[in-house]
């Protein structure tokens, strides 16, 4: 399973069935779970954890230490779940003691060519990051996020469950859930509505967003009284009620 001209460090620890392809450098104090495929080419350095199910393509590099010149090889950790894939030329870089001390990838994302993932992020499961598209340290991508091809997203900046954003898009303030994005500077331009009807969101719910983006961030209307009148939907949709909690709790502001 693993390839003659392959470089295992004794310190590495591979589940039994782990397929590791020609001329991959697997490092100390990694651990690769069950059913994880790690192609040609491939680099991967420890502290870090890939779980079950892993497919890593040819050429990418996960679990470097992180591009910041305060990094002084202080002990940090990449954690990868499971069911992930990740494509050619992606980076995944370890954390830093000045963040959480490790960045943490979640389940059955899909990592396209050349994407990059920075230092302490926390990206969820189900997220797309599309071709180029990179995050710079300390970013939180939810679930079901899509991140189109070169977009670049400003460190510390928060990106919401079910969000989308558009080609291109140079995003530095949080993104709220179910929204879409677009543009130098990215701004919101409505609900993620494409998105939510392919995974079965119900038309009232998705009107009930419509309204709520509305009423948060376009009416003009004072932050606390926009909150206020949007307490009734907030009681009915528990979706609403993340849209405006992610919305007042912002410490970037809003894309708006």
């Amino acid at each position: 399973m693993i390839h003659p001209t392959a470089i295992v460090d004794p310190g590495a620890e591979l589940a039994a069935d782990v397929e590791v392809g020609p001329y991959s450098v697997i490092g100390a104090d990694v651990r690769i779970g069950e059913g994880s495929v790690i192609g040609p080419h491939v680099v991967l350095m420890g502290p870090t954890t890939i779980g079950r199910n892993n497919r890593i393509f040819q050429f990418a590099s996960v679990g470097e230490a992180p591009q910041d010149k305060k990094y002084r090889g202080e002990p940090a950790t990449l954690e990868v779940g499971d069911g992930n894939t990740i494509r050619e030329y992606v980076t995944l870089h370890r954390g830093t003691d000045q963040g959480i001390g490790k960045t943490v990838i979640g389940n059955d994302n899909l990592f396209m060519a050349y994407s990059h993932v920075a230092h302490d992020c926390i990206v969820g499961s189900h997220a797309i990051l599309a071709n180029a598209a990179s995050l710079s340290g300390h970013v939180e991508v939810g679930d079901y996020a899509i991140l189109g091809g070169f977009t670049s997203v400003h460190q510390f900046t928060q990106i919401g469950d079910r969000a989308f954003c558009g080609l291109g898009s140079v995003i530095t303030q949080d993104v709220p859930p179910f929204s879409t994005v677009a543009g130098n500077r990215a701004r919101v331009v409505g609900i993620n509505k494409e998105g939510l009807k392919r995974h079965g969101f119900d038309p009232d719910l998705i009107r009930a967003l419509h309204k709520s983006f509305r009423e948060l961030l376009k009416s003009n209307k004072p932050r606390e009284e926009a909150l206020e009148n949007l307490r009734p939907l907030c009681e009915q949709h528990p979706e609403v009620k993340d849209f405006c909690e992610f919305v007042r709790r912002s410490k970037r502001g809003i894309a708006s």
